[in-house]
């Protein structure tokens, strides 16, 4: 692969113009068609074949107006008022809203003990994904006479998405990581080429992905992960193979030959780097729910043109920089004077007791991750909006006058034919279930063979009582019962999910056991890795349990309210982490490797391959959670646990796993780090990453 990479590398610096008009065709085009004939985002949570998913459709069959999406209006008098002296204005409004764009109907408000407020329900004739953002505008429209009279009124309920974000952070991110790239590199011209193939990169997949939405459905997500990520790799992938550049030009290397060289090395680990993380994503598809495979293979899209930029786009730009990236006699790069350098301190300290070392970072890491043992999982609802969106504010009224179940109402079907029950003696026995606050007046369907029970739990959508209330109603309803709404559904995708994090952390593991072992021809570095992974991925979600469900720093972080995780996000974190993880293992262990292939003394190969990556690495790792932390703070409930999430565990896994448990781990080792069964070498295949066929050419 590495000889490979060095022609191509060779092929794109001679022919930079046209690589480079290629590359600025496909941006325009991709924009041209994401103009024209892109469709929209949607979040579609549904999970075909579950119980629940299999109710809500029957209940589409046999009612089809109680299937859509519902806004919950929320009417609060004055205080000291009542809403029974503004009646007739609600009344008004609620007619009104009947009519509105895409409404099925609208339920009689209900009035909350003390008086004070009225909750209404609007029914849409389709799901959310499906109700159009002008018919929400038109719903609010209505409102403004019931406002104009002097009540205070909010819409929530599941017609709602979260609110926009905004981007004051991500824009810092980036300027974090044009800080770091200038202290890195003591250019300008080098510290901008990363950050400007990564925005072209971004912006060639966020259209594309735009393009796609005109035929499939992706998840409003899908951008904002897609765009976090290959902003990441994108700068991460470009730092590593500009370093080696500079590197080589500082010995002397012609600018050709050194733009051929970096691609045949660097590029090399890139592209093993960048296909972990890819096999990782695509993995997702493996979890069977269509919302989580789309967004994998959004963020693998992201990833595989940050990797086609990174091997192409960048020695030709390598090409038109020419002299002005070769450091200067005077500068840090240049510099073969045998000084001490931090990286140099850093690593005797770590491998002077490399015993010692190892077992530190196992407790910390360990202590750590303790927390995550009580992780809880749930889709986010209108309680994780911001706390001054309209949603937000309809939740918490809603709570606070009829109960917190009223923000999750749960939607209960019987056959009738099969249960033996009349739809009345049904009602009363849900009624009768341990954590039902109130049950609606039954529906029948048009042939009277189902009906259609609104069950109101006493707990809300996200505590852990409501799943014991769903799954007590389907004890008493029977086989003959189903129970599905959005609460229902949430609770089985979390069940899902949640059942799927062992199987996939076993793939995942298994997965970077074996490319590991491939590419570095040993059974200590692979190992070594692996739990090192899995080391960071608890340490993470110990971290995220601590600051979004017990609250720790979470005004720092920007957390409206604790509770549950997003279901998806550990997978997400597992996936995403494990490609990053192995991304730094990649270029510090091949230098290592390449050192010991040269001189054959383990401890040395572990300090001058530290010596010769660690800076760039660590610059890396700052970039990268410069990156990922500046989704935290602004991002919507759904991005901003992944965010952080993937922040702590970059960090973690750079400076404590990579930077420091490695290096101690294979001096530990010593020869045994590069050692592999003679019948096993045999048998695997040779990927070549770093290897003599490039870089022993001198």
């Amino acid at each position: 692969m590495a000889a490979l990479l060095y022609r191509l590398g060779a092929w794109t610096h001679r022919r930079r113009r046209t690589v480079l008009t290629a590359w600025l065709v496909v941006l325009a085009a991709a924009g041209a068609l994401a103009a024209t004939s892109g469709g929209s985002y949607e979040d579609d949570f549904s999970i075909p074949g579950s119980r629940a998913q299999q109710t809500l459709d029957t209940v589409a069959e046999q009612f089809p107006g109680a299937a859509g999406a519902s806004a919950q209006v929320v009417f609060v008098a004055p205080a000291g008022r009542g809403v029974a002296g503004y009646r007739a204005v609600i009344d008004r409004t609620l007619r009104a809203a009947a009519n509105a764009p895409q409404v099925a109907g609208v339920a009689s408000p209900l009035i909350s003990p003390d008086g004070g407020t009225a909750l209404a329900t609007v029914a849409y004739r389709e799901k959310a994904v499906r109700v159009e953002s002008a018919s929400l505008d038109a719903l609010e429209e209505v409102f403004r006479p019931a406002r104009a009279a002097g009540l205070r009124v909010e819409v929530g309920g599941s017609v709602h998405g979260e609110a926009e974000s905004g981007h004051g952070t991500e824009a810092l991110g980036l300027l974090i990581a044009l800080v770091v790239l200038v202290i890195t590199f003591g250019s300008l011209v080098a510290a901008g080429l990363p950050l400007l193939t990564a925005l072209l990169g971004v912006g060639a997949t966020v259209a594309g992905l735009t393009v796609v939405t005109g035929a499939v459905t992706l998840p409003t997500t899908a951008p904002a992960l897609a765009l976090m990520l290959g902003l990441a790799v994108g700068i991460d992938y470009a730092l590593f193979i500009v370093g080696r550049h500079r590197s080589q030009l500082a010995s002397g290397m012609t600018v050709a030959e050194s733009a051929a060289r970096a691609i045949g090395t660097a590029g090399a680990a890139v592209v093993f780097a960048g296909l972990t993380v890819l096999v990782a994503l695509a993995g997702l598809t493996v979890v069977r729910i269509p919302f989580l495979t789309a967004m994998g293979l959004a963020a693998a899209g992201a990833v595989l043109v940050a990797v086609l930029v990174a091997t192409t786009l960048i020695p030709a730009l390598l090409g038109f920089a020419g002299e002005r990236l070769r450091p200067r006699p005077a500068s840090r790069a240049a510099r073969h004077d045998g000084r001490s350098t931090l990286g140099a301190r850093w690593v005797r300290l770590v491998t002077r007791r490399p015993l010692v070392t190892t077992l530190a970072v196992v407790v910390v890491l360990g202590v750590m991750a303790l927390p995550a043992a009580g992780l809880r999982l749930a889709l986010t609802d209108n309680g994780s909006a911001p706390a001054k969106s309209t949603q937000r504010q309809a939740y918490d009224l809603t709570a606070a006058a009829f109960g917190p179940g009223f923000n999750g109402p749960l939607v209960v079907l019987a056959d009738l034919r099969t249960g033996g029950d009349t739809a009345e003696a049904l009602a009363d026995r849900l009624g009768a279930v341990d954590g039902v606050a109130a049950v609606g007046r039954p529906q029948l369907s048009s042939d009277g063979r189902y009906a259609l029970v609104r069950v109101i739990p006493e707990t809300g959508p996200q505590d852990e009582r409501t799943h014991r209330v769903v799954a007590d109603l389907e004890a008493a309803g029977g086989t003959s019962v189903g129970v599905t709404g959005a609460t229902a559904i949430g609770i089985d995708i979390s069940e899902l999910l949640g059942a799927s994090l062992v199987p996939f952390a076993l793939i995942v593991v298994g997965l970077a056991f074996l490319l590991l072992m491939i590419a570095f021809r040993s059974l200590v570095v692979p190992l070594k890795a692996t739990l090192g992974f899995l080391l960071s991925v608890g340490a993470s979600l110990g971290a995220v349990v601590a600051v979004f469900q017990w609250g720790w720093l979470a005004e720092l972080v920007g957390v409206p309210h604790t509770g549950p995780v997003i279901s998806f996000m550990p997978v997400i974190l597992m996936a995403v982490l494990f490609g990053l993880a192995m991304d730094y293992e990649v270029f510090l262990v091949s230098r290592m490797h390449e050192e010991y292939v040269r001189g054959g003394d383990p401890r040395g190969a572990v300090t001058n391959g530290f010596q010769a990556s660690g800076r760039v690495v660590a610059a890396a790792a700052l970039i990268m959670v410069a990156v990922f932390a500046g989704f935290a703070p602004d991002g919507d409930a759904t991005l901003k646990p992944i965010a952080f999430a993937l922040a702590v565990g970059v960090l973690l896994d750079a400076f404590l796993i990579r930077m420091t448990l490695v290096p101690a781990v294979l001096t530990l080792a010593r020869h045994r780090a590069w050692w592999l069964p003679r019948w096993l070498d045999r048998v695997l295949p040779n990927l070549d990453v770093e290897r003599p066929s490039v870089v022993m050419v001198e």
